[in-house]
């Protein structure tokens, strides 16, 4: 059976929305579904028909998206991937992704780029985990930092509300969105949702709190946080700091920031999520106390593998054929020339022998730079037909510091 697809309109955001409760079991806020609305590209959603009604849904956010090399590309976000529980197992995911990759590839974009509510999704489709990410608790009293910390003696810390010092905030993140591959342009209506703070943003963890770390120039860094204040039956406090973020200029604002969350008074644990390789995870003293968990972050997917690998930086000289498997978007299934150093890339269809061959998802796990490309050998998931080709492009893919997008879309 077909399901006829095309955009919706404003007029059809209920049904859209109703068609997200039920495959994600959820409710929103009133509020919560109006920030999205606000945040939607009606234009670039797609709806699929069982006669009248939605039957599936999905949406792109139109991302400006740092890759390895500082280079800001334009990037499909896809978001709201939902099927309706009555319509499960009869197309209608496939067919709505098929044609959303096609859309994003008419729209010049050469990347698509999700967050997966379910991680075995997305990899029949091209996508590939990315970028990781620590789920880290750390107990105050043990979180002593090693000696040698940066420090500098101009930076001070200063207490504000949040949506006082917006400009700063926003200023402060674009001057470091394009260190780290992964992180994205924030568009006005992203900051409302970073910024918001009505009492079902708060679930009980109180208002929304910053400090700014600066010098006589200007702000170097922040963080924003929320405090559950408790107190144990002895009377002793036991508050948990609920780390949101921790944008820095340099490495003494950092630490400074870090110390400030870690130092603050009546709390005992820190809690929050990074990116696998945060500062933070050198400057412990004792790194047993980050009690940490990893879980996949960002998924990535080539929707067209010439212009992505040629468009970001490589580590180190490569030249290799790639043989390309990729049965959804097959303008990608063929045999790929990348040469490439850290002055430059090329990449060209041929038909030489290939040194390798492997599925499109396996590139987009390596493309933002934390790569799996060895672990896939060593796993028989992809195949080695040139000794040492395999190492040699993963070598030349990977990139400090590791990927990681650091904000649902």
């Amino acid at each position: 059976m077909t399901y006829p697809i095309r955009p919706i309109d404003e007029s059809e955001w209920s049904a859209f929305g109703r068609v997200l409760e039920e495959a994600f079991g959820w409710t929103p806020h009133p509020t919560q579904s109006e920030r999205f609305k606000a945040e939607t590209e009606f234009d670039r959603t797609l709806a699929a028909f069982d006669g009248e009604d939605m039957a599936g849904v999905t949406a792109v956010f139109s991302l400006t998206m740092t890759v390895p090399g500082g280079r800001q590309l334009p990037v499909g976000g896809v978001t709201a991937v939902s099927v309706l529980p009555s319509h499960r197992r009869r197309g209608v995911l496939s067919s709505l992704m098929r044609r959303q990759l096609q859309d994003i590839r008419e729209r010049g974009e050469s990347v698509a780029a999700l967050y997966a509510s379910e991680s075995l999704i997305y990899g029949r489709f091209g996508y590939g985990r990315a970028a990781g990410e620590l789920s880290f608790r750390i107990a105050t009293r043990a979180s002593a930092f090693v000696p040698g910390a940066p420090h500098d003696p101009a930076l001070r810390l200063r207490v504000a509300k949040p949506a006082d010092v917006r400009p700063e905030l926003e200023k402060l993140f674009a001057s470091v969105v394009t260190r780290r591959p992964g992180r994205y342009e924030r568009k006005s209506q992203t900051w409302d949702s970073v910024l918001a703070d009505e009492e079902f943003d708060q679930r009980g963890s109180g208002p929304l709190r910053t400090i700014l770390a600066e010098d006589d120039d200007g702000v170097r860094g922040y963080a924003l946080f929320r405090i559950k204040s408790d107190w144990d039956a002895n009377g002793l406090a036991c508050g948990e700091l609920r780390l949101n973020e921790l944008e820095a200029a340099d490495p003494a604002a950092c630490a400074l920031l870090w110390r400030s969350v870690l130092d603050r008074d009546l709390v005992t644990t820190v809690t929050g999520s990074r990116p696998v390789d945060d500062p933070l995870t050198t400057l412990l003293a004792d790194p047993r106390q980050l009690r940490a968990g990893w879980q996949d972050e960002l998924y990535a997917r080539l929707v067209e593998v010439d212009r992505a690998l040629t468009s970001r930086a490589y580590s180190a000289p490569v030249d290799v054929v790639i043989e390309v498997e990729d049965d959804v978007c097959p303008w990608n299934a063929r045999r790929w020339r990348l040469t490439a150093d850290p002055s430059g890339a090329e990449c060209k269809a041929v038909d030489e022998q290939p040194d390798l061959t492997l599925p499109v998802n396996a590139l987009g796990a390596a493309y933002l730079g934390e790569g799996a490309l060895i672990e896939r050998l060593h796993a028989g998931l992809l195949r080695e037909h040139s000794p040492g080709a395999v190492r040699t492009l993963a070598t030349a893919m990977s990139w400090g510091p590791k990927p990681w997008g650091g904000l649902v879309f």
